[in-house]
């Protein structure tokens, strides 16, 4: 951008009373990225006490806020024709969707289009506001869980402030938006009643390996569907590729961390091995979980879809046992896998087995508290805090002091059995 040095036309207009007006050059772009000059005539001030040298200091912070600053590059703001719709079509998407993985580009496309497209497409860039948007935000977070407005809020976030770095924008005016609070979402887990409930169910052997890989190791549904023969070492499973909507990706992975070798059990090895004796083609580049293909494809061995394996393949199984079908999804048997591993391991081993780059994810995404265990762990803290002065309680109990706070009779019986007053279908007092 070049340098622009502009300080406008100060000038007198009116009569009753006399205003100090501004003129100066605006410069904006059109929506094919074209420099487009034109002139700007703005009020300034009443005349009447105010003298021309303050009135063009004045009118040089009406340039700087329309982006054109003496001395200093200028950021061209759009014209009406550059909208928010325009930007995203034809320079955000494009600009960003080489990063973004098959299953990513469906579902973002498809939160982009439908609720900010839908909302903002029709406004020019350069009317976006920080009131506006932050008021969108609100009213999809009285309706909509965390992660949808989250998408909502990271995707106009970024659409403006790529519109502010390529200069269709003077300012961001998402810059100051935040975050509004959400419903809770929901994060379920599959017990172990459950998980062999269907795991006993199932009588295909390709399916019970598929599931047993799901459950045991916790692979993403994308990994676990793309795997191929050669990524079975005999005691871990190294990811080559993913798989999604019946399509094979070789190379493509999430991140960095998840080239890791998938964790497998002793258990499931004996699983695999019997699915390889007899699966229909175990040469290295083969699909350890393939299905035929349909319409060009028909005949060939193709990846299954996860979704139409979950729904053809388990779910059925699932609904007949009186297992909730939400809970058969990759993603909660990866939770599930998560969760389950703070009573055998550290929360580093769960980050190693889920294979994520960042610990937060592993903790905050998909480790969910156990009760039994928050219970145990309060309990032990407790137990040590009191350590010692039980005695002393139990001498207040001999005195006949009366407490103040009502403790179940089980626990009043095992920790203070000296209290007299502890009657069948009683209530105690324990003093704080």
């Amino acid at each position: 951008m070049r340098i622009r040095y502009q300080r406008g036309t100060v000038y007198v207009r009116g009569t009753k009373p006399q205003m100090w007006y501004g003129r100066f050059l605006l410069y904006q772009r059109d929506k094919n990225g074209k420099e487009v000059r034109k002139q700007r005539n703005v009020p300034i001030c009443p005349k009447a006490g105010v003298p021309k040298t303050r009135a063009a200091q004045m009118l040089q912070q009406i340039i700087l806020k329309e982006g054109t600053v003496p001395g200093k590059p200028s950021a061209l703001p759009p014209d009406d024709s550059v909208t928010f719709e325009w930007f995203t079509r034809q320079r955000y998407v494009p600009m960003r969707q080489g990063k973004w993985s098959p299953a990513y580009r469906q579902t973002n496309g498809y939160a982009i289009e439908h609720y900010l497209i839908s909302r903002f497409g029709d406004t020019p860039l350069r009317d976006l506001d920080t009131f506006s948007i932050q008021v969108y935000l609100n009213q999809l977070a009285e309706k909509y869980c965390e992660s949808l407005v989250h998408q909502a809020y990271s995707n106009v976030r970024a659409i403006l402030r790529l519109a502010r770095k390529q200069k269709y924008l003077v300012e961001d005016p998402a810059e100051d938006v935040v975050l509004p609070l959400t419903m809770p979402v929901e994060k379920p887990v599959i017990d172990r009643g459950q998980i062999l409930a269907v795991l006993g169910a199932v009588t295909d052997l390709r399916d019970l390996c598929l599931l047993s890989i799901g459950i045991f190791s916790g692979p993403r549904a994308s990994e676990v569907f793309g795997l191929q023969w050669k990524c079975w070492t005999g005691e871990s499973l190294l990811p080559r590729g993913t798989a999604y909507d019946g399509k094979l990706y070789p190379g493509r992975l999430k991140t960095k961390a998840s080239k890791g070798p998938i964790v497998v059990p002793e258990f499931v090895w004996s699983i695999i091995e019997a699915w390889k004796s007899i699966a229909p083609d175990t040469s290295p580049e083969a699909l350890m979980f393939p299905t035929f293909g349909r319409g060009e494809r028909k005949g060939e061995l193709v990846p299954y879809s996860s979704k139409n394996f979950l729904r053809t393949r388990i779910r059925p199984i699932a609904v007949r046992l009186g297992v909730p079908g939400r809970l058969i999804t990759f993603q909660v048997m990866r939770r599930t896998l998560g969760t389950d591993l703070q009573n055998h391991g550290t929360l580093k081993d769960a980050q190693g087995a889920l294979r994520h780059a960042s610990i937060t994810t592993t903790g905050n995404v998909y480790v969910q508290p156990i009760d039994e265990n928050v219970f145990r762990a309060v309990n032990s803290r407790a137990n040590a805090v009191v350590e010692g002065w039980l005695p002393a309680l139990e001498r207040m109990g001999r005195t006949g002091r009366q407490p103040k706070v009502i403790a179940g009779k089980r626990v009043a019986d095992e920790v203070f059995p000296s209290f007299p007053n502890l009657k069948e279908g009683g209530q105690s007092k324990l003093l704080m």
